[in-house]
Protein backbone atom coordinates (compact mmCIF):
# COMPACT_ATOMS: atom_id res chain seq x y z
CA UNK A 1 0.00 0.00 0.00
CA UNK A 2 1.00 3.52 -0.95
CA UNK A 3 1.64 5.47 1.84
CA UNK A 4 1.15 8.91 2.16
CA UNK A 5 3.01 11.82 3.36
CA UNK A 6 2.23 15.30 4.23
CA UNK A 7 3.49 18.26 2.82
CA UNK A 8 6.41 19.91 4.61
CA UNK A 9 5.07 23.26 6.35
CA UNK A 10 5.21 26.13 4.33
CA UNK A 11 4.45 30.04 4.79
CA UNK A 12 1.19 30.85 3.43
CA UNK A 13 0.30 34.77 3.30
CA UNK A 14 -3.40 35.15 4.09
CA UNK A 15 -3.58 38.80 3.89
CA UNK A 16 -5.64 39.27 0.78
CA UNK A 17 -7.49 36.89 1.76
CA UNK A 18 -11.26 37.05 1.99
CA UNK A 19 -13.72 35.40 4.14
CA UNK A 20 -16.86 34.04 3.08
CA UNK A 21 -18.36 31.21 0.71
CA UNK A 22 -15.48 29.35 -2.21
CA UNK A 23 -18.27 29.82 -4.51
CA UNK A 24 -20.92 32.13 -5.26
CA UNK A 25 -24.71 30.65 -4.54
CA UNK A 26 -26.74 30.64 -7.65
CA UNK A 27 -29.05 33.22 -8.54
CA UNK A 28 -32.31 31.89 -7.07
CA UNK A 29 -30.73 29.60 -4.61
CA UNK A 30 -30.32 29.50 -0.79
CA UNK A 31 -28.13 27.65 1.43
CA UNK A 32 -29.78 26.06 4.10
CA UNK A 33 -29.20 23.23 6.72
CA UNK A 34 -31.78 20.86 6.63
CA UNK A 35 -32.13 17.25 8.39
CA UNK A 36 -33.65 14.24 6.08
CA UNK A 37 -33.68 10.68 7.37
CA UNK A 38 -30.92 8.64 6.40
CA UNK A 39 -33.08 6.08 3.71
CA UNK A 40 -34.19 9.53 1.80
CA UNK A 41 -30.36 10.37 1.65
CA UNK A 42 -29.23 6.80 1.01
CA UNK A 43 -31.58 6.31 -1.82
CA UNK A 44 -30.98 9.76 -3.58
CA UNK A 45 -26.91 8.88 -3.03
CA UNK A 46 -27.46 5.33 -4.18
CA UNK A 47 -29.36 7.00 -7.27
CA UNK A 48 -26.40 9.00 -8.05
CA UNK A 49 -23.91 6.39 -7.71
CA UNK A 50 -25.68 4.01 -9.87
CA UNK A 51 -25.30 6.94 -12.95
CA UNK A 52 -22.18 7.28 -11.93
CA UNK A 53 -22.19 11.29 -12.01
CA UNK A 54 -24.74 13.82 -10.45
CA UNK A 55 -25.54 15.28 -7.11
CA UNK A 56 -27.51 13.99 -4.94
CA UNK A 57 -28.80 17.65 -3.88
CA UNK A 58 -29.65 18.42 -7.17
CA UNK A 59 -31.78 15.23 -7.02
CA UNK A 60 -33.85 16.05 -4.05
CA UNK A 61 -34.18 19.54 -5.10
CA UNK A 62 -35.87 18.13 -8.13
CA UNK A 63 -38.03 15.71 -6.73
CA UNK A 64 -39.26 18.84 -4.48
CA UNK A 65 -40.23 21.23 -7.42
CA UNK A 66 -41.23 17.86 -9.21
CA UNK A 67 -43.99 17.38 -5.65
CA UNK A 68 -44.53 21.10 -6.02
CA UNK A 69 -45.38 21.11 -9.38
CA UNK A 70 -47.37 17.63 -9.59
CA UNK A 71 -49.91 19.64 -6.31
CA UNK A 72 -50.50 22.86 -7.98
CA UNK A 73 -51.71 20.51 -11.14
CA UNK A 74 -54.05 18.75 -9.25
CA UNK A 75 -55.35 21.78 -7.69
CA UNK A 76 -56.02 23.20 -10.69
CA UNK A 77 -57.38 20.47 -12.46
CA UNK A 78 -59.87 19.82 -9.00
CA UNK A 79 -61.07 23.57 -10.09
CA UNK A 80 -61.56 23.17 -13.22
CA UNK A 81 -63.77 19.93 -12.60
CA UNK A 82 -65.53 21.39 -9.29
CA UNK A 83 -66.04 24.78 -12.36
CA UNK A 84 -67.79 22.08 -14.75
CA UNK A 85 -69.91 19.78 -12.36
CA UNK A 86 -71.26 23.01 -11.01
CA UNK A 87 -72.20 24.87 -14.50
CA UNK A 88 -73.56 21.11 -15.67
CA UNK A 89 -75.77 21.20 -12.25
CA UNK A 90 -76.79 24.72 -12.87
CA UNK A 91 -77.90 23.73 -16.68
CA UNK A 92 -79.88 20.99 -15.59
CA UNK A 93 -81.90 22.92 -13.50
CA UNK A 94 -82.55 25.03 -15.77
CA UNK A 95 -84.17 23.14 -18.01
CA UNK A 96 -86.15 21.19 -15.58
CA UNK A 97 -89.62 22.00 -14.69
CA UNK A 98 -90.10 23.06 -11.30
CA UNK A 99 -91.94 20.32 -9.00
CA UNK A 100 -95.37 21.19 -7.23
CA UNK A 101 -94.72 21.65 -3.70
CA UNK A 102 -95.86 18.45 -1.98
CA UNK A 103 -98.80 18.87 1.14
CA UNK A 104 -99.05 16.62 3.68
CA UNK A 105 -101.91 14.85 2.28
CA UNK A 106 -100.34 13.86 -1.46
CA UNK A 107 -97.25 12.87 0.86
CA UNK A 108 -99.34 10.16 2.39
CA UNK A 109 -101.08 9.19 -0.74
CA UNK A 110 -97.91 8.51 -2.56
Amino acid sequence: MKRIVAEMYREIDFTRARRGAVTKAEPGKTKISIRLDNRVLDHFRSVVEGAGAGNYQTLINDALVAYIEQKSMLEAVRQVVREEMAGSRAARQGTRKPRPARTRRAAAIA
